[in-house]
């Protein structure tokens, strides 16, 4: 038996065929739907990208407990326990957060893995110049520059080096068994970077300036900028469809449907130009980015070509993987094996927490999205051992008021660092402000209306209430997000 995992990054769905799409040209994520079982609930869980490869490892929330960081030395890490129960996992990833401080302990829990550079700001090629007085975006948009003058040849763009690699090691594993392939493109994360042959699939018909590469902000641009922008994007959508084209091609040449399990899916959406906004983490997480694409092919239950209601998360990935090679699932595992969607469709999950850490705790139950304001008088803190964030250390002042706190039921006896948290992820400007909002995703799917109904509030509290108790919530949250820790009848 053997698996191939497709993460991509920032996949908004609504730039995909199965997903009503009608522009974008992408025939390979139809050829998949037609292939595989689509899901169309499935929902983010912690937000942004590192947070849900914690959850990829480890079927548990991320965002209730700490922001951006490692793996913790307690974490059941899915790709650790399958390298050590005999299977082997293999990871080829072009994602350069992995190598930066707050992401430092994921790639060393498979059994092999390659790195491709270049990707964004990835700290790569060098060009001694003075960039002490840039912004840390303008030192990001310089790096990029560097690093793009290595992608212009056919073949060069990172992602087409990534997803060679990943068939470079197909090529050379198909006939054995035992195997865990994870696929992982930075792409089409922004800047929307890609040859010339995709951009002119998309043609502007104006005079307006090429622009690939949007600020986490409110939209200021004109309607036509904010086109070129969606057109840089759908672009680079077209070129992850003809990456995923490849594998297929594998697949079907080499007959592996009939003992692989395939799933492809992404971290987070992104917003482009909706609701008034550019990207991700500095607004509420609108269903452009809270709710993604998934796509399943298990070859036990060969269903294809089918939709599916599950509500379903990240967290459902790691037991999937455990599931289907026999393996145990750790006991704090929160998520369930995607197996168990296919048979239970709607009745799979009642309701999903998601969210970012310090922001807008979020429920929903496939109808309702309700998003519960904190009050940001009342401290939130990162429990770790890791005290990294992102690109760097905690910050010094911050670990001068860290308190050793009692551990928490999954941290095995550990007890954590409790570290004042910095906050929500800053953009370039200042960050919305978070409001309460219900909405009704069955009258406004756009989400452009929010509604006032107690009862339906009432309901949803009570769901998330419950889902904090059972992810071991720290208990600071229920005073900040103003919720009693208990669940009224």
């Amino acid at each position: 038996m053997k698996i191939i995992h497709l993460l991509f990054d920032s996949l908004n769905r609504h730039y995909l065929p199965p997903y009503g799409c009608d522009w974008v040209h992408a025939p390979n994520f139809q050829r998949l739907a037609d292939r595989s079982v689509t899901f169309d609930r499935c929902h983010v869980g912690s937000m942004p990208c590192v947070p849900a490869r914690r959850e990829l490892h480890t079927g548990r929330y991320n965002f209730l407990h700490r922001s951006w960081g490692p793996l913790e030395p307690f974490d059941d890490s899915m790709p650790q326990i399958l390298k050590e129960s005999g299977v082997h996992a293999h990871l080829v990833t072009d994602h350069q957060h992995y190598w930066e401080d707050g992401g430092a302990t994921y790639h060393n829990r498979y059994s092999t893995y390659e790195f491709v550079r270049g990707q964004e700001g990835d700290r790569w090629k060098a060009e001694v110049g003075d960039a002490s007085n840039l912004s840390p975006i303008a030192r990001l948009h310089r790096q990029d520059a560097i690093n793009r003058k290595q992608a212009q040849k056919p073949g060069s763009h990172p992602q087409e080096v990534t997803f060679q690699r990943g068939l470079e090691f197909l090529e050379t594993n198909w006939r054995k068994d035992n195997w865990l392939l994870q696929i992982e493109t930075f792409d089409p994360h922004e800047p929307f970077f890609s040859h010339r042959r995709f951009r002119d699939l998309y043609p502007c018909d104006g005079d307006t300036p090429a622009w690939d590469w949007p600020e986490y902000r409110k939209v200021r641009e004109s309607p036509e900028a904010i086109e070129e922008c969606r057109r840089a994007y759908a672009a680079l959508v077209s070129m992850c469809d003809e990456s995923l084209g490849k594998v297929l091609d594998f697949l079907d040449e080499h007959g592996l449907w009939k003992d692989t399990l395939l799933l492809v899916n992404t971290d987070h959406g992104f917003l482009l130009g909706e609701h008034n906004w550019w990207a991700k983490c500095v607004m509420p997480f609108y269903e452009e980015v809270a709710h993604s694409p998934m796509f399943l092919w298990d070859p036990r239950s060969g269903r294809c070509n089918e939709r599916c209601d599950a509500l379903v998360q990240m967290i459902d990935v790691a037991p999937t993987f455990l599931e289907f090679f026999g393996r145990p699932i750790p006991d704090d595992t929160q998520g369930r094996s995607l197996a168990n969607a296919l048979v239970e469709g709607a009745a799979f999950r009642e309701a999903a927490l998601f969210g970012m850490h310090a922001a807008h705790i979020n429920c929903t139950d496939g109808r309702y999205v309700y998003m519960r304001a904190p009050d940001e008088d009342v401290r939130a803190y990162d429990y770790t051992v890791m005290p990294t964030r992102m690109r760097n250390f905690i910050e010094r002042e911050k670990l001068q008021q860290a308190e050793l706190a009692p551990p928490f039921p999954f941290t095995k006896g550990c007890p954590l660092l409790k570290i004042p948290a910095r906050g929500r992820l800053p953009g370039g400007e200042p960050l919305a402000p978070l409001e309460t909002l219900l909405f009704d995703l069955a009258e406004d799917p756009r989400q452009q209306r929010p509604i006032t109904d107690p009862e339906v509030e009432r309901r949803m509290l009570k769901l998330m209430t419950r889902l904090m108790i059972e992810s071991d919530a720290p208990p600071e949250l229920y005073q900040r997000y103003s919720l009693e820790k208990k669940i009224s009848a």
